[in-house]
């Protein structure tokens, strides 16, 4: 399967504003790369790519005062499977893990762990471990909150979305990474391109955020939010949370303009 991605995205400053975009694909996907992705500015300005330490490529620039943007396009092979299903996965004992998942235990800016911990034992002590207690924080906070976009609120912290029982994906993702560390299981937060493959079709197009949680002695896809395996996941970019992987990070005010993302298959296509 072929799948077309890509965005388009004008903000408007007053000055001159530094920012540093996390939106390329994730380094191991670019082997599956038909062409290099390409990344344009409107008006042009220089940019340079890094790496982040977790991996993820991170684009910085200056953009100018007055409108900017910045649009990039790929086409991606992939697999056209669903996201696996390893229902016999098992968890790893905290003093078996990997040095590197520790991070992913542990609070974060998002995910309170200290206030939340006595409601994940409370909720999910008695359920059996690996896949299966993963699989059940997912059900309980895909039927907890409702979703809408005009729930979406950029300081929504894991525990006020429990509490007021609303959110985004992004909210979906926090929740149940915040339940996962507090019963000792390793998580961390995805953003990416999830298109309508093989679902009814989503209107607008947006870029998603699931979660990644270690079982098996591998990170394994969880969606709390679709909470369903779903075909055409392109990971962007992964973190302790939404912090971490924000889409743009301006050192300066920034009004957004518009902001489009695109995602399909195009298999077959001439």
């Amino acid at each position: 399967m072929l799948i077309r991605f890509g965005y388009d995205i004008t903000v408007h400053c007053e000055r001159p504003t530094p920012m540093v975009c996390v939106m390329h694909i994730r380094p191991e996907r670019t082997k599956d790369l038909m062409a290099p992705e390409q990344v344009l500015t409107t008006p042009e300005v220089p940019t340079h790519t890094y790496v982040d330490m977790f991996g993820n490529v991170c684009r910085r620039f200056t953009a100018p005062a007055g409108d900017f943007s910045i649009w990039a396009d790929g086409t991606i092979a992939d697999t056209g499977a669903y996201d696996p299903v390893l229902t016999n996965a098992r968890e790893i004992p905290v003093p078996d893990l990997p040095d590197e998942c520790l991070t992913f235990l542990v609070g974060s800016r998002y995910c309170e762990t200290d206030t939340l911990s006595q409601t994940a034992w409370d909720l999910f002590e008695h359920v059996a471990p690996g896949w299966p207690r993963v699989q059940a924080i997912c059900d309980y906070v895909h039927g907890h909150l409702t979703f809408g976009y005009e729930n979406a609120r950029a300081t929504r912290t894991a525990k006020e979305a429990h509490e007021e029982r609303v959110g985004v994906c992004r909210d979906y993702a926090h929740l149940a990474i915040t339940f996962c560390r507090c019963m000792n299981i390793p998580a961390r937060y995805v953003n990416g391109y999830l298109g309508d493959i093989g679902v009814p079709i989503l209107d607008p197009m947006d870029f998603s955020a699931w979660m990644e949680v270690y079982l098996e002695g591998e990170w394994m896809t969880f969606d709390p939010r679709n909470n369903t395996p779903r075909i055409g996941r392109i990971k962007v970019a992964h973190g302790r949370d939404a912090a971490d992987v924000p889409l743009i990070n301006s050192f300066g005010a920034h009004i957004l303009k518009s902001f489009r993302v695109w995602t399909y298959d195009v298999t077959g296509m001439a």
